[in-house]
């Protein structure tokens, strides 16, 4: 008999819950597990043995878990180096724990990589089980990762609902989007384009440079060709240089507490954008939002698809930790479309920790500043059915 921990890091999401509650209940299967801890804000909890008896909580508590967003046992932007996780290991031996579950994305990965490390160097029997977590969907080796669907689903949603109101009261619309790196989340915005002349008409994320020249020039003909013009772009986004715009008008860098620039919390660069088209074009209209952190835990807009497969991505945690040592939970996908399916299997810690993906070239048009219909084959079955919109604006007139 022995016990078991499991904790959420970084960034939360509308299904990281879900994973959770998939670890609780495939516990209580195997009874070797006699105590399942649940460590309040990650590591940092951790360390400080600030845990839950989750063996104790009701199944339709965790059912109401299950649905809601954000993660229900706390979080922790914590990156534990070799003392922090000689710390973490510490409290595993005083508590007798030998199952690590540690939903997170590839710097969760790496920190059960470390730990994973220290047990076996040490003699310590552990077994550290990663389970992907992730909003941008940037996690090597899995095709996608539990999160962005849901998130993706919010983003879809919120500029099917930006098209229209551009629609009535015309002009240029910016809206800014999670990803730092990678442009999956600011692709979603496509998803929801139901007419040829939907927005967002412009979309540009991390992978393909742009200069301000060219992002006028875009917006220009948009506004031209439409009379109006929705715009969706990463926080990432960047110059020629390779360095972001956020951090190029940012006159005091703000850094996180991993060292990066601070995108998401200021509304700076939605403003400056804004600026630009107004000042430089001669557009009266210009309104422009930063989507911040609304987009990765709104109530209510679970991806169904994304809710299973996240569920899923914790029960298989436990399950392969009773014969193996350790690893980080994938999704292959087996079909696109109607047909989407997928299954999973176990990766190597070290594949997952502390690398990203970016998105393919193919998901990408030739001009920088739209999705192809390869991306939209490849996100819409993790996204799921979106709301219908109608414009009467288009009917025949008298």
């Amino acid at each position: 008999m022995t016990n078991a921990i499991v904790s959420q890091s970084g960034g939360p999401t509308g299904v990281i819950n879900a994973s959770l509650v998939g670890v609780i209940e495939q516990v209580h299967k195997h009874e070797q597990i006699t105590n399942l801890y649940g460590a309040v804000h990650a590591v940092a909890g951790i360390v400080k043995e600030a845990f839950v008896d989750l063996k104790k909580v009701s199944s339709e508590t965790l059912e109401l878990v299950a649905t809601s967003p954000s993660s229900a046992l706390g979080s922790s932007r914590d990156k534990p180096d070799a003392a922090y996780c000689e710390k973490i290991l510490g409290v595993f031996k005083k508590q007798d724990i030998r199952y690590f579950y540690y939903i997170g994305g590839n710097d969760s990965a790496n920190t059960c990589h470390i730990i994973n490390e220290m047990a076996q160097q040490s003699g310590y029997e552990l077994a550290a089980f990663h389970i992907p977590k992730t909003v941008d969907n940037d996690l090597l080796v899995t095709d996608h990762c539990p999160g962005y669907g849901t998130a993706g689903k919010f983003v879809a949603c919120a500029l099917m609902g930006d098209d229209l109101d551009n629609r009535a009261l015309p002009g240029v619309k910016i809206d800014i989007i999670m990803g730092r790196h990678a442009g999956f989340l600011t692709g979603a915005a496509a998803l929801g384009k139901q007419r040829q002349d939907d927005g967002p008409h412009l979309i540009y994320v991390p992978e393909r440079p742009v200069t301000m020249d060219q992002f006028l020039a875009d917006v220009e003909a948009a506004y031209k060709q439409y009379g109006r013009c929705v715009v969706a772009a990463s926080e990432g986004i960047c110059d020629t240089d390779h360095v972001t715009w956020a951090e190029k008008l940012a006159e005091t860098v703000e850094r996180d507490s991993h060292n990066n620039v601070q995108l998401s919390g200021t509304g700076a660069l939605a403003d400056f954008l804004a600026a630009q088209v107004k000042t430089k074009l001669g557009i009266k209209r210009v309104r422009a939002d930063t989507f911040g952190y609304l987009q990765r835990s709104f109530a209510g807009l679970q991806s169904p698809v994304d809710v299973l497969e996240a569920r899923e991505c914790g029960r298989l945690a436990v399950q392969w930790s009773m014969s193996e040592t350790s690893g980080s939970v994938a999704i292959r996908r087996l079909g696109d479309g109607a047909d989407y399916a997928a299954d999973y299997f176990r990766t190597e810690l070290k594949n997952v920790a502390e690398k990203t993906k970016s998105v393919p070239d193919e998901y990408i048009n030739a001009q920088g500043n739209g999705m192809t219909q390869a991306f939209i084959d490849y996100a819409m079955p993790l996204v799921g059915e979106l709301p219908k919109t109608e414009y009467l604006g288009r009917f025949p007139k008298i």
